[in-house]
């Protein structure tokens, strides 16, 4: 599932079209249990479609313009600086490739996984195409909330970048339990989630477009769901603060390593950016400042994603 990762398209029409209970208790009289199911704003077969119908798309938005190459860029530092060669990685809505590219020119070994068979079947296609495949243990179609066939504390990472724990919704928590589960002892997570204020920041336009109350309803919860925007058709997420996702990750145990905003300086500035991109030294003074930037507690929600390194602890 994207990144710039997955769903930076889908943010720029977020407002425009605009935590729960968990299942706790599998006993319960089975009509019962479909009917919470039922309830819930997580649909995962809607999440699958909206893949499959995305397709080749996915492919090339992460290039598409330079504020989505600088958001790129970020991303990769943080793998860089986290995985190691021969690590047994397992990446989460791996989509059609980018990130498995990245994670195989580092010499990991990658369990690409996704919930849309149009992507895994993109990424078969890139990964031979250019040569990642060596890299690839299996692919498999898998939903973050159920990844009841992987054994527990088998993998050296965790790799979901591009929104995934976004489009789960209020399934959030299981979504993270299931990562922390199949994670080693002293292992990484990397991921990303899409940003509610950095939302905002990039498309102020759209935001402002809304009708106020469905505005303020979106911007109170960090939900974009039929309950805060009852015209939208699809493509549900939650939107997050940096504090909020932070404090989640710390109180399921995690230890936060490194959070980066995913790109606060280069994201609203356009045509004027594919001059300095057109300029090799600018454009590397450009990155080393947006790499520094990003960092920053006073950026962490300026960018359209938020990405979190946290080790589980040994």
């Amino acid at each position: 599932m994207d990144s710039s990762p997955r769903g930076l398209r889908d943010q720029q029409v977020v407002f425009q079209a605009v935590e729960g209970t968990e299942l706790a208790n599998p006993s319960r009289d089975s009509k019962l249990v479909q009917g919470e199911q039922m309830k819930s704003s997580y649909q995962p077969d809607a999440v699958m479609e909206y893949f499959d119908d995305l397709g080749e798309r996915e492919w090339e938005r992460m290039i598409r313009t330079p504020a989505d190459e600088a958001g790129l860029y970020i991303h990769t530092h943080y793998l860089k600086k986290h995985i190691s060669s021969n690590e047994k990685i397992l990446e989460i809505g791996a989509g059609p490739g980018r990130f498995t590219q990245i994670l195989a020119a580092l010499d990991a070994r990658v369990l690409v996984t996704d919930i849309s068979s149009r992507q895994l079947n993109l990424n078969r296609k890139y990964s031979r195409t250019y040569g990642f495949d060596r890299a690839i243990i299996d692919w498999k179609q898998m939903d973050i909330c159920d990844m009841s066939e992987l054994d527990s504390e088998s993998f050296d990472a965790v790799v979901a970048y591009g929104g995934v724990f976004s489009y789960v919704l209020d399934k959030k928590d299981i979504a993270l339990s299931e990562s922390i589960r199949v994670l080693k002892p002293g292992g990484i997570m990397l991921l990303s989630v899409m940003s509610l204020w950095g939302t905002a920041h990039g498309f102020l336009d759209a935001v402002i477009s809304l009708a106020a109350e469905v505005n303020q309803r979106i911007i109170a919860t960090g939900d974009i769901t039929p309950a805060t925007s009852p015209d939208r058709r699809g493509n549900f997420m939650h939107l997050f603060r940096a504090h909020e996702l932070l404090g989640w990750l710390e109180k399921a145990g995690l230890i936060v390593l490194d959070r980066s905003a995913a790109n606060c300086l280069s994201l609203t500035w356009n045509e004027e950016l594919k001059v300095i991109r057109a300029n090799a030294e600018k454009w590397d003074e450009l990155l080393r400042m947006e790499l520094e930037a990003c960092a920053e507690d006073g950026c962490l929600n300026m960018g359209t994603h938020i990405i979190v390194a946290a080790q589980k602890p040994c």
